[in-house]
């Protein structure tokens, strides 16, 4: 069965606010990846190297908040700056899940192996929520 973590976004301090939330819930991050670190077409620019692409913190027995800076071209909206993250099973899971949640809403990245190696697609359903 899939699992269900919040996945939030940020204008340039992801780090200051996950060391924020690693001081409430403690733990370690398994993994920090910075924009100078992603192959260099998910860079989006020297201006973001330094900047968060991906970090995550486990939470709790089976929850893992994660997160990220969002290039300035593309400005988040504090309040609405999340999505749910969904981690299936396997890549049938992940197909069937995208499929119904699709429906009636909008692709925004179809599925398919990213650089990271994962399985990954993102979507926003018929009631906005991505």
């Amino acid at each position: 069965m899939a699992t269900v973590n919040p996945y939030l976004h940020f204008n340039g301090n992801a780090e200051p606010a996950f060391n924020f939330y690693k001081s409430v819930f403690g733990g370690e991050f398994p993994m920090i990846m910075r924009y100078k670190d992603a192959p260099a077409e998910q860079r989006m620019g020297e201006e973001n190297g330094d900047k968060i692409l991906h970090i995550c913190l486990p939470i709790g027995k089976n929850a893992i908040l994660m997160g990220g800076d969002v290039p300035e071209v593309y400005k988040v909206t504090m309040g609405t700056n999340f999505h749910i993250s969904i981690s299936p099973d396997s890549e049938k899971e992940a197909d069937q899940l995208f499929s119904g949640l699709s429906a009636g809403g909008q692709v925004m990245m179809p599925n398919g192996k990213n650089f990271l190696g994962s399985y990954f697609e993102m979507l926003k359903d018929q009631f906005a929520v991505q």
